[in-house]
């Protein structure tokens, strides 16, 4: 098995993609607004992803945050608010947000469970900071750590009781960017101190099953790399400071942020520490050059993508979604208006 994760190209299998995925065997899918028509479509192409590679545990994940991020639409499926709601509830009623922000992940679930997506890339853990770029923003769970790590342990549990995995993201904090590194690579200068305030939800967190990295520089811990391409960031930060043991992977390796072809980058961030590289486009020559240079998915990448995908237990019975859309909008409405 490579350790990457590739996107595909439309919203069914071409006889190339099918017949280099079996080859290739990657660790999962990404998907995307172009791979997405409805529910029967949806659910066929994540089908013929299990069959096409006998693992019903398949790693097939969207972003499907809320708000400004999210990849399947109305009026097929519902709308799901951003992070910043729930932070603004918590201002007023703690428990009733965390209840909130559980509901809403449990639907959130509920949603992708029915459709065969796995994995959600959610919670973001980044500690919102004034002035910075607003590529985190309403995307947030507040400026507080630990009103952060409350509610982000409330959306871990949600998706897990929906059965789908969780990824807390960007490690080791993206909210300090002054950029967005769609389009260009953040340099954070804040010292060790101020950077403890970052870490605080994700070591809050460390248990989470899966993690995604951050492709900032941050001068304190390693002046010239970005935290996905560091091996220092990686083992002293990410693995050591913060105590992650989850599965690891990149950010998207097409952001902007980054330099140097897709498969060298695939093959750097393994090299740093990465357990999965993260290819989001479906460009067959890069995927091909990727699979090409990885090797193998170590025995310890293999062991935590196993752990982390059999961390979501959807519970037998449970509200169906219209319930939990009803009871997360009840605890929301003193910050609705």
């Amino acid at each position: 098995m490579k350790p990457v994760i590739f996107g595909l190209s439309g919203e069914t299998l071409t006889t190339e993609e099918r017949a280099f995925f079996a080859e290739a065997q990657p660790a999962g899918y990404i998907l995307f607004r172009r791979n997405i028509a409805d529910r029967a479509q949806l659910r066929a192409l994540t089908d013929e992803l299990r069959a096409l590679h006998g693992r019903d545990d398949l790693l097939i994940m969207i972003d499907q945050e809320g708000g400004r991020v999210a990849r399947m639409q109305p009026p097929v499926w519902p709308s799901f608010p951003p992070g910043a709601l729930f932070d603004r509830l918590y201002e007023i009623a703690p428990s009733s947000a965390i209840a909130a922000a559980r509901a809403n992940a449990r639907a959130i679930a509920t949603t992708l469970a029915e459709v065969g997506i796995s994995v959600d890339a959610l919670p973001l853990l980044d500690v919102r900071r004034e002035g910075a770029s607003d590529i985190m923003g309403d995307r947030t769970l507040g400026a507080e750590p630990m009103r952060v790590a409350a509610l982000g342990r409330a959306v871990i549990e949600g998706l897990a009781d929906g059965g789908v995995v969780g990824i807390v993201k960007h490690m080791p904090g993206h909210g300090r960017a002054m950029v967005d590194s769609h389009h260009e690579l953040p340099i954070v200068t804040a010292d060790e101190d101020a950077l403890s305030v970052d870490l605080a939800p994700f070591q809050a967190l460390k248990d989470a099953p899966m993690g995604m990295t951050a492709h900032v520089v941050y001068t304190a811990w390693d002046p010239d790399l970005p935290a996905s391409l560091s091996p220092s960031v990686i083992e002293t930060i990410i693995r050591g400071r913060i105590g992650f043991d989850g599965l690891l992977m990149s950010d998207d390796l097409d952001m902007k942020a980054l330099k140097g072809s897709i498969p060298e980058l695939a093959g750097a961030t393994v090299a740093a520490g990465c357990d999965l590289a993260l290819n989001c486009w479906g460009r067959m020559d890069d995927m091909v050059g990727i699979a090409d240079l990885l090797p193998e998915m170590t025995p310890k990448a293999m062991e935590r993508l196993d752990r982390a995908m059999g961390s979501a237990h959807r519970l037998a019975e449970g509200p169906p979604l219209e319930e939990l859309l009803a009871t997360r909008d009840a605890l929301l409405a003193p910050v609705m208006a």
